[in-house]
């Protein structure tokens, strides 16, 4: 089944609404793409269930395919399989990594079993630089030769690659991924100082573990590899979607609702909740998930976004999309990707008192905002500006939909479930 990349659909919101009832999570974006990609690793057939039915998954099978593996997709069970060749192709086109960041995560495994990789430098949402030197760097430091040339990242290892220690500035999830995939099968023993520590990653680790890689200290800043000769194919559950599990849960508290959110993991989020308790609201745990109730206008929170266990940066415009009708004066501060603060004029086209400088944006919060035109610059701003028109007077469309389409299963459809007014328009 094709997920829907039709740029022309957008988002039309009628609010102001209360969301109210519950809605249940699909498998994490951030995880699946990463598991996809991995599944590279070894010949046969992989087995992924709890995937979730979005535009990402659908282009990142269309690459798998371009090197050569079999994928199929049946979105009402959520299970994907991935039948990969003795020998994958090693090149990664441009024409589909342009439209998916995930897709330098194929590097890796690329690398480490064919010997040889060339991967496009990949496209994306628009939140920043986020340059590949931390991927490269760690690649070498595994014995590859590894540069960029003419928009692709190639790297070569012809005698495998050599277990060491890898120390990175800073803790990129996706170095960490390309690292560690790569890491399983060169010789002899890696560390990883300063790994990424999100759940995406732990993730992705447990899922090599189930192929037969050895790994210690997933969670953690040291993350010790022991090479393999093989890996085999593997089933794997993805965890499911923190990231879509915040968004419900701002959403309940900027619409004074009250919705259970079924499959979410608490642990997975306790800065964001946290916050959500100091700006006013009652969360409890179910038996398969926790509920968020508000039952009054929120109180301004300030927000620092900064790598797992941190605030994450893929719910900062929640953040400052629950602030703008907050009571009070708060400060966000990104830490994480400078582009992220990109959706900011669009949200003052809703009436949103905001000043951005540099990585801060200070913000006071009004009552309610005013329904306008609106354009989403990535997924998560998009979203953001969907929870915004649920708080605005009139009617908010929100343009090139097709963002929140790549990170969002059925968002429109979930919206009405819980009562909100929400079409998808040309």
């Amino acid at each position: 089944m094709r997920m829907s990349t039709n740029e022309s659909l957008a988002f039309e919101i009628h609010g102001p609404a209360r969301l109210q009832g519950s809605v249940k999570l699909s498998g994490a974006k951030n995880s699946a793409l990463k598991l996809m990609a991995a599944a590279l690793l070894a010949s046969g057939k992989t087995t992924l269930h709890n995937v979730p039915a979005i535009a990402d998954v659908d282009i990142m099978a269309d690459l798998l395919r371009s090197l050569g593996c079999a994928v199929a997709f049946n979105s009402s069970s959520q299970t994907l399989t991935i039948d990969v060749p003795e020998v994958p192709h090693h090149r990664a086109e441009y024409n589909l990594v342009r439209k998916l960041r995930a897709s330098i995560n194929v590097l890796g495994p690329l690398l480490t079993r064919l010997g040889r990789a060339e991967v496009a430098l990949p496209g994306g949402d628009a939140i920043g630089s986020r340059g590949l030197d931390f991927h490269i760097k760690g690649l070498q430091s595994l014995g590859a030769e590894a540069h960029s040339e003419h928009g692709y990242v190639i790297a070569t290892a012809p005698d495998g690659l050599q277990g060491t220690a890898v120390e990175l500035d800073f803790p990129s999830v996706g170095a960490t991924e390309n690292i560690m995939t790569a890491a399983v099968l060169a010789r002899g023993e890696t560390t990883i100082e300063n790994a990424a520590r999100e759940p995406d990653v732990v993730d992705l680790g447990e899922f090599l573990i189930a192929m037969g890689a050895q790994i210690e200290g997933l969670g953690s800043s040291l993350i010790t590899i022991t090479g393999v000769d093989k890996l085999h194919s593997a089933s794997h559950t993805t965890l499911p979607d923190r990231i879509v599990a915040g968004t419900w849960a701002f959403a309940a508290v900027m619409t004074q609702g009250d919705i259970t959110i079924v499959g979410g993991r608490e642990d997975h989020l306790e800065l964001p909740l946290d916050k959500l308790v100091e700006a006013g609201a009652v969360i409890t745990t179910t038996s398969d998930g926790f509920r968020v109730k508000m039952d009054r206008r929120p109180s301004a929170i300030d927000i620092v976004t900064l790598p797992y266990p941190g605030f994450p940066t893929d719910l900062q415009p929640m953040a400052i999309c629950l602030n703008a009708i907050a009571e009070g004066h708060s400060m966000v501060t990104e830490n994480v990707f400078e582009g992220r603060f990109m959706f900011v004029n669009e949200l003052k086209r809703l009436g949103a008192n905001i000043t951005v400088d540099g990585h801060h944006a200070a913000i006071t919060g009004l009552p309610q905002l005013s329904g306008a035109p609106v354009v989403a610059t990535d997924i998560r701003a998009g979203a953001g500006l969907v929870l915004a028109g649920l708080v605005s007077d009139g009617v908010t469309i929100v343009e090139d939909g097709y963002h929140v389409d790549r990170g969002y299963t059925d968002f429109a459809e979930n919206l009405r479930a819980l009562g909100a007014e929400v079409s998808r328009t040309r």
